[in-house]
């Protein structure tokens, strides 16, 4: 193997991101890539055509999704040897995170043809960093799996991790998968975002047994962002309120958050952990 040039002039796959929410997040690059390649495999074509009706796009559609990528990769390979350049959209997003496409990336690539994959948009993106969470490490973890045993399963090898974690969640699972997480992770603090870029985007910032009294009706994706683990974070005894909170402030929660977070470990109201706190950080 040797590194590829991806713009060396070889027929080319495209990966497009496309907005999650908001059309205007789609990028001027993306708007003239589909309108300069030959055709466009899309996960739901009637997804797709509501897009490039919107930005006055005239493309072939073809379908390519988890249920036919292994038939349909070879029509893509063949669209490169014909020296045609072709792209890649799912429904809303980035292409392969989370969304059909790598098994197509990996035979393209192996081919020897270039595959360019665009910046764009991103639903855990925006969700990571509006979280309060620490961010210098973190694992996106994507879909958890759909039945409980493997899902606590899963859970179970994530429970010691130490830095923050990152999930989707459709909204028919959500309250089965935050009860597992509760289950198998403790209480932890933990952002869910909801409608990223839409009128009613909304963020939930708190403990998950909180976030899980939360919900009336769930509507919409969600993207979960849970706290890491943190090691003998049971043992307080050696800790005043003042350092307790700090200690998750200096992790990236606001002070709010962290002073609701130690009420709870403490089992004292909040109100006189925010008494104590600030009486004992002016001293």
């Amino acid at each position: 193997m040797m590194w590829q040039n991806s713009y060396d002039g070889k027929p080319t796959l495209y990966l497009v991101p496309t907005p999650i929410g908001n059309l205007e997040d789609m990028t001027f690059r993306s708007i003239e890539v589909l309108k300069s390649v030959d055709v466009i495999f899309s996960e739901d074509t009637r997804v797709t055509l509501v897009l490039l009706n919107h930005f006055d796009i005239k493309k072939k559609l073809i379908s390519l999704h988890d249920h036919n990528e292994d038939m349909v990769k070879d029509k893509v390979l063949s669209y490169l040897k014909d020296n045609k350049n072709v792209a890649i959209v799912t429904d809303r997003g980035t292409p392969i995170v989370s969304d059909p496409g790598y098994k197509t990336v990996k035979y393209v690539s192996d081919n020897g043809y270039n595959v360019v994959g665009l910046p764009g948009a991103c639903a855990f993106v925006p969700a990571f960093i509006v979280s309060g969470l620490p961010s210098e490490h973190f694992l996106f973890y994507g879909f958890l799996n759909s039945k409980d045993s493997k899902m606590r399963e899963e859970l179970n090898n994530l429970k010691n991790f130490e830095n923050t974690i990152i999930f989707y969640e459709a909204p028919h699972r959500l309250i089965k998968c935050l009860q597992a997480i509760l289950d198998v992770f403790g209480d932890r603090y933990v952002s869910i975002s909801k409608e990223i870029s839409k009128l009613h985007e909304s963020v939930f910032r708190g403990n998950i047994s909180d976030a899980i009294m939360s919900f009336d009706v769930v509507k919409g994706e969600y993207v979960i962002v849970i706290d890491g683990f943190k090691r003998n974070s049971d043992d307080y005894s050696n800790l005043s309120v003042v350092e307790h909170v700090n200690m998750y402030v200096k992790s990236g929660l606001y002070v709010m958050d962290a002073i609701k977070m130690v009420a709870k470990e403490r089992n004292i109201p909040k109100s006189e952990i925010y008494k104590e706190y600030h009486v004992g950080d002016n001293k």
